[in-house]
């Protein structure tokens, strides 16, 4: 085999060692939280040492980290492939039809990439019980570009209710998101009998937040001629 195909052969096994061990983590980390996972269970579930491991990743919190990063990662691109159209047009910011699917289109991409990663959302649960220290070193080390352009985009708007930070606003929609997504047990305990977790329920929960958050950004139409 030719010297370039070996390379090329070892970059897709490290790839692939690395998804493995990145999934491994999830699943513990979803489980226990920071504090609570253990790199054992984490070797333990990975199928590898931790020796190899540290190797990859360095220590727990290099690996927690690599494990948050590919999903703001993840989630990021699905939003700018999701607004991209919205993003290069800077008029929408005065229309209110078009803000509106613009919001509604953000709002829903967020609580599917949630509703479609639950041991996300369950570490986000034990972040926030941690008081968000481990996630703020992530965000010590990120690249905000992309939050920057969308912020800059959102305060251009004429059309938002409060002037609290666009970011914090949604921030708080998608704290709803998963909230939601991880509290439907208490749901189900509250109202048995309820259909709450099926496609179509989650479905109508979906568009219930959408409009709910929308509306509570936005100002109403009088508003917005006056």
């Amino acid at each position: 085999m030719a010297e370039p195909e070996r390379r090329q052969g070892r970059t897709r096994n490290a790839e692939r060692t690395r998804k493995v061990i990145l999934d491994a983590a999830e699943v513990v980390f979803a489980e226990h939280g920071f504090d609570g996972a253990r790199i054992d269970a984490i070797a333990h579930v990975s199928d590898y040492n931790k020796s190899l491991i540290g190797q990859y990743f360095g220590d727990k919190l290099g690996l927690y980290t690599e494990v948050i990063r590919r999903a703001d990662r993840e989630l990021t691109e699905l939003s700018m492939r999701t607004l991209a159209p919205f993003l290069e047009d800077e008029t929408i910011a005065s229309d209110a039809h078009r803000f509106r699917i613009f919001l509604e289109t953000l709002i829903g991409a967020m609580f599917d990439y949630l509703r479609d990663h639950p041991r996300l959302t369950r570490i986000i649960v034990w972040e926030q019980a941690e008081g968000w220290q481990n996630y703020a070193k992530f965000i010590s080390q990120s690249d905000r570009e992309d939050v920057e352009r969308l912020r800059i985009l959102l305060h251009r708007a004429e059309l938002l209710r409060s002037d609290i930070d666009p970011i914090i606003q949604l921030t708080l929609a998608e704290q709803m998101c998963w909230s939601y997504l991880t509290s439907i047990h208490l749901y189900q305990m509250l109202l048995p009998g309820e259909d709450l977790s099926s496609a179509a329920a989650l479905a109508h929960a979906r568009e219930y937040i959408t409009d709910f958050v929308v509306h509570g950004m936005m100002v109403d139409p009088e508003e917005a001629e006056s």
